[in-house]
């Protein structure tokens, strides 16, 4: 579980972030603060990520940023564009321009969790995806394969199709840690679901996909 904590004034952008926080599997809040001046230091030792304005009473949200000697991951929500660059030069993993959507939140902490797993050397087997307004929990093992399409990546496994919005280079980051390997400009493939290789095609369950010509020696390497 990621523990975060918003500090965040205005009331609304308040309720956005625990309504999005709370829908979200691996977050949890515990604590919200109007000003940096009233967090405690231990407060923030327990937390993986911040949720960080910048237009904030008594102290600057960055400039309260440079106060912390070891800071969590740091997601600023924002409606100020301006901050970017100061923001990126002190190692904030995301900039949200509000209004934002949940869309947009997710794909942020995602990234989060994705350090996290890499940090601690773990593969959590659980993957979410969102889609058509509904996060899908589903286990890595039970993916078929995943196809480009346009400006989405088609998730397949035996039971259903989950087209979310990304981009398979994401995807084959995210995926590094898992038996899965990128066969065709179009097409990353579950390994450990191959029936059989025929030519330049291989077979997931009853789908021939194509092997591309600049993937297929590190393909065969892989699957030797």
């Amino acid at each position: 579980m990621i523990k975060c904590l918003i500090l965040e004034d205005e009331k609304s952008a308040q309720k956005v972030l625990k309504n999005y926080i709370k829908k979200t599997p691996f977050l949890e809040c515990i604590g919200i603060y109007e000003t940096g001046l009233n967090i405690p230091i231990a407060e923030l030792q327990k937390i993986d990520v911040l949720f960080l304005d910048i237009q904030l009473p008594e102290l600057n949200g960055l400039s309260f940023l440079k106060t912390i000697s070891n800071p969590p991951k740091v997601i600023v929500t924002t409606a100020f564009p301006n901050y970017a660059i100061e923001a990126f030069e002190e190692a904030v993993v995301d900039y949200l321009l509000k209004p934002f959507s949940y869309e947009r939140f997710f794909k942020a902490v995602t990234r989060v969790r994705n350090d996290a797993i890499h940090q601690n050397k773990e593969v959590d087997k659980n993957l979410f995806l969102y889609s058509d307004k509904t996060l899908y929990k589903i286990n890595a093992d039970d993916v078929l394969f995943l196809k480009a399409e346009v400006d989405y990546v088609n998730v397949v496994t035996e039971e259903k199709n989950i087209l979310i919005l990304d981009s398979l280079r994401n995807w084959n980051e995210k995926l590094q840690n898992f038996r899965f390997i990128q066969v065709h400009r179009s097409y990353i493939i579950n390994i450990d679901k191959i029936k059989k290789i025929y030519g330049n095609q291989v077979f997931i369950s009853d789908k021939a996909i194509p092997i591309g010509k600049t993937y297929k020696d590190d393909f065969l390497k892989k699957i030797k």
